[in-house]
């Protein structure tokens, strides 16, 4: 973080970055820990990829924000597919069996948010889901 730019860990080799005229909202020069901190998940989409792997990422768009409720899961790139399933069946089924707001990133990262019971039962069964995966990668019983 710099005076007018944010660094944003996007699950690949180089981070990305945010500047303050594509962040969330208008903060004072040199005040932008008052509106995104180390620490914070946020939803974003990338602008533009540079030719010496840099990244600009923004805020600006329907559904980017900073997300101030629910969890963020990693998941094994690899494995995300078996995530999502054909033609979502596997995160339709996820969340309708939790009730809860899943959204899978193309960074395999997974935000979940609903009411603490449901974002419980959803880490669980997104556990179980990735243990399953890669024993049947391997061949094996779970």
């Amino acid at each position: 973080m710099t005076n007018n730019i944010w660094f944003i860990d996007i699950g690949a080799p180089f981070n990305a970055i945010l500047p303050l005229s594509l962040g969330p909202s208008k903060a004072s020069f040199g005040g932008l820990r008052s509106v995104l901190d180390v620490g914070d998940a946020i939803l974003c989409r990338i602008q533009e990829v540079e030719e010496n792997h840099s990244s600009v990422a923004t805020m600006k768009g329907m559904g980017l924000r900073k997300l101030k409720t629910g969890a963020v899961e990693s998941v094994d790139p690899h494995l995300l597919g078996r995530v999502i399933g054909s033609k979502g069946v596997n995160l339709a089924d996820l969340k309708e069996k939790t009730d809860t707001r899943i959204i899978v990133a193309d960074n395999a990262r997974v935000w979940i948010d609903g009411d603490v019971v449901g974002i419980i039962s959803a880490r669980a069964e997104l556990g179980a889901m990735m243990k399953k995966a890669k024993v049947s990668e391997y061949g094996g019983d779970v």
